[in-house]
């Protein structure tokens, strides 16, 4: 499984062994120490333990690249087994700003506050860090959850209720001076969905183990600093392309995701998919709920049923932007355990779903690699993990260099409406509506040069009035 000529860039950002850092007594930062430091499985998150406040107050933490906040429960909730009282901690200082965040699932509303972290498994030290305490939830916390709280990873455009809000690692890389990345090994490849919950992980802060992958590292560009948003050029179902035009792909971005549990497709991808792995597996007929995720698929657990279905490909753009490089998932990945009957059948899921807005590579792939965030260089890397196995035979594989002559020079759209621009948008064209209301609340306080008299038609009364519609 070594890819043939890969992109073999292993040292990024401060090198991939001993860092110096002022922080840590030893001198060096411990890869080793953050090794199987995380827990979970893909149905319901990978988490990290944390103890926040002072005395401390341990919590779990899920692991999520896809969004920016670092909130906790701050109440309690009849799904979660425990919160973070901030009454509890001498070092919080609360910050009094509301915050909101919504997920594709899921939301909640909580107060922003400081208060100080530690790691067991981290980075050795205490750092001061924004937290939101999450008051009111709603399809957020779920049944059967094992964390309290979440972590997220991406950049600091995501974050509410603003980009002013620094992120959790970008206050660890500036207190800690560690290097601006981190690497991410999740490690549930065949293992029931909703399982124990205690699958190994590892979340290593400031670098790479090498430990944690085999072959070379490749690595795609980041398009753009919000989510971790790369670009898909193709798919492949069992070696035969798609044949989509690949801004079908990018609609309307493509991300790595470890927060969303499937491989989530848009629409039109989804549906080719669908018919490509119906056409190429050996199952002749199969009930439409099992695509759509409204029915399992059982068989007899001494099957394998793995071995009736085809593997997936996905192709990114290699840094070198006349190459690509593919990662594949096999059916040991995508057609995911998750409920056993009885005695003799073992259920089955689709680990991949459609989409209205986006292609999100999320934990039914992150599975199969060790997944390095380069935010130093831009890029997000792709390595085999030694523990995407299933029954001893490896489930995932990166090949390349490819060449990218038969696809456009670029792949996602030059046009990116997501919310951060919005708002830009919406403050000018707020400010463009006050000017003007201003102009003409000075034309109407002008004293008027000739004489005029007034009727009732004249009268600006409080109901017509700028001023008492004005923006608020």
């Amino acid at each position: 499984l070594r890819p043939r000529g890969g992109s073999g860039q292993q040292d990024p950002a401060g090198g991939t062994d001993g860092l110096a850092l002022a922080s840590d007594p030893g001198g060096t930062l411990n890869f080793l120490a953050m090794v199987e430091n995380l827990q979970g499985d893909s149905g319901r998150g990978y988490y990290l333990e944390m103890l926040i406040g002072t005395p401390p107050q341990a919590l779990n933490i899920l692991v999520d690249t896809g969004s920016s906040n670092f909130a906790v429960a701050g109440v309690p909730d009849p799904d979660v087994t425990s919160y973070f009282n901030p009454e509890l901690s001498s070092t919080y200082r609360s910050q009094g700003i509301d915050v909101t965040v919504k997920y594709s699932q899921g939301s909640w509303t909580g107060v922003l506050g400081t208060d100080v972290i530690t790691m067991p498994k981290g980075i050795y030290g205490s750092y001061t860090i924004n937290i939101a305490t999450i008051l009111e939830s709603e399809n957020f916390f779920l049944p059967g959850v094992k964390w309290h709280g979440i972590l997220g990873l991406a950049y600091d455009a995501l974050a509410k209720p603003s980009s002013s809000v620094e992120t959790f690692f970008d206050s660890l890389v500036r207190q800690a001076k560690i290097p601006n990345i981190f690497s991410l090994q999740m490690c549930g490849a065949g293992l029931p969905v909703s399982g124990s919950g205690t699958n190994g992980g590892s979340l290593v802060l400031g670098g790479i183990e090498p430990s944690l992958y085999t072959g070379d590292i490749w690595y795609t560009p980041i398009k753009e600093e919000w989510y971790y948003q790369v670009e898909i050029l193709k798919l492949e179902v069992g070696g035969q392309n798609l044949q989509l035009d690949c801004r079908e792909y990018n609609a309307d971005k493509a991300i790595v995701d470890s927060g969303t549990t499937l491989l989530r497709l848009p629409e039109k991808v989804f549906d080719a998919v669908v018919q490509a792995i119906a056409r190429t597996s050996l199952i002749q007929e199969f009930s439409s709920g099992f695509w759509t995720g409204s029915q399992l698929a059982c068989w007899d657990k001494a099957e394998r049923p793995w071995a009736l279905f085809p593997k997936l490909s996905i192709y990114l753009r290699d840094e070198n932007s006349s190459r690509s490089f593919r990662i594949s998932i096999l059916p040991q990945l995508y057609i995911q355990p998750i409920l056993g009957i009885g005695e003799t059948l073992q259920c089955y899921r689709f680990g991949i779903s459609s989409s209205t807005n986006a292609l999100v590579i999320g934990a039914t792939v992150m599975e199969g690699f060790y997944v390095i965030f380069d935010r130093a260089q831009r890029r997000v890397g792709f390595a085999v993990s030694p523990c995407a196995e299933a029954d001893g035979s490896p489930v995932s594989e990166i090949e390349g260099p490819f060449t990218t002559a038969d696809v456009a020079s670029n792949c996602v759209s030059s046009v990116s409406f997501h919310e951060p621009v919005l708002w830009i948008a919406s403050y000018a064209l707020m400010s463009l509506c006050g000017v003007i209301l201003l102009v003409l609340i000075i034309l109407l306080l002008i004293p008027p040069r000739c004489q005029h008299s007034y009727t009732d038609n004249d009268v600006v009364n409080d109901e017509s009035s700028l001023v008492r519609h004005r923006w608020k």
